[in-house]
């Protein structure tokens, strides 16, 4: 069962949270294309859920100290199209641990921005589980679980294996990775998260 975590801001500046990521383990080379794949995701389902787009990501960017690693459109988007499963062969690019880095940033300050949201939208998940209720019939996570399919499919390379029903399932655990990331540490969180499953694919 869901609890929600009553989380505060974090106090960290982005240079100490930039420290703390270089002091983690880096992937390796077998790891990349998981993680790239891992990180489009997780900014999928801030954006659904949100609403953000490019914009606020390049203005996370910018607060962060990390324009020069993210000072474009065009560079978000070549990033995000680093992810495998992504259509068209255009921006693909390879990912460098730099760059890993900053969009594990700006995902964790644009959480930590929506918090209150993503709160909410945990809380509606757990009180849907315990009346035995099905998620898509409270409006918020309805209106998320449509736009996350929805886009999915729009981006993705038609997978005949991802039913309607597996991409609601991972729409709701990013649901719930969004709340820990939003927290105090999402960074190194977030992070550690991506080496962890990269290594059991």
């Amino acid at each position: 069962m869901l609890k929600v975590m009553h989380l505060t801001a974090n106090s960290t500046t982005p240079n100490s949270q930039w420290e703390d990521l270089i002091k983690l383990p880096a992937p390796n080379t077998v790891q990349w294309d998981n993680i790239k794949t891992q990180l489009d995701l997780v900014l999928l389902a801030l954006e659904t859920l949100t609403g953000i787009g490019s914009e606020a990501m390049l203005s996370a960017a910018v607060n962060l100290n990390l324009e020069s690693r993210v000072p474009d459109r065009v560079a978000l988007w070549r990033l995000r199209q680093s992810n495998p499963l992504r259509k068209g062969q255009g921006g693909r690019k390879k990912l460098d641990v730099e760059e890993a880095r900053s969009l594990v940033l700006i995902v964790c300050y644009l959480a930590k921005q929506h918090q209150e949201l993503i709160r909410r939208a945990v809380g509606l998940l757990e009180q849907m589980a315990e009346n035995n209720r099905e998620p898509h019939q409270a409006a918020l996570l309805g209106d998320y679980i449509d736009a996350f399919c929805n886009i999915y499919q729009e981006r993705m390379e038609e997978d005949e294996q991802i039913s309607t029903d597996l991409l609601t399932r991972l729409a709701l655990k990013l649901l719930v990775d969004l709340l820990f990331y939003s927290a105090p540490g999402g960074h190194r969180r977030l992070w550690l998260a991506l080496i962890d499953r990269s290594a059991k694919f």
